[in-house]
């Protein structure tokens, strides 16, 4: 094993590291084998050459792979990599709409148990109490919670 294999080893192991912390979330072949060269490197340095060569190899690499991690997340990096947009929407609210126990409506989707369904001329998030119920079925409300209410087929 020559010096210029373990250096290619080095530089192979960051790439592998580099590509699982910034591109391949969570723990990795690209995790694992960046890492597995890196201590193939240094166990090489000191298999084939001396223990002075082997200790400059860790080193080496210990310095390599905290520099480029400072110069990694000291750049824009993370900035161009995660989601800058603002939320700023918010859920209706079933008090706005005025919706109260006992007033009648329709589904307007399939409730499998959740849907839409139309009360008073608003659409509102509904919820079966466990059945399905098919779209342009009459309901009524039978509880209304903070965002949706929760709905039963009126039997006639």
């Amino acid at each position: 094993m020559t010096i210029i294999g373990i250096i290619l080893m080095i530089l192979a192991g960051i790439v592998l590291l580099l590509l699982e912390f910034l591109v391949v979330p969570g723990v990795t072949i690209a995790g694992i084998g960046g890492v597995a060269l890196l201590a193939g490197a240094v166990y090489l340095a000191f298999t084939f050459f001396d223990t002075t060569a082997g200790l400059i190899v860790l080193v080496g690499v210990l310095v390599v792979l905290l520099l480029t991690f400072f110069l990694v997340l000291r750049s824009k990096t993370w900035k161009k990599l995660s989601l800058s947009t603002d939320i700023d929407s918010h859920v209706k609210s079933t008090e706005d709409t005025g919706v109260i126990p006992g007033q009648k409506g329709f589904t307007l989707t399939r409730l499998a148990p959740i849907g839409t369904v139309v009360i008073n001329d608003r659409k509102i998030e509904g919820h079966s109490e466990g059945h399905y119920i098919d779209q342009q079925t009459p309901v009524v409300v039978v509880k209304v919670a903070s965002s949706y209410v929760v709905v039963k087929p009126i039997i006639d």
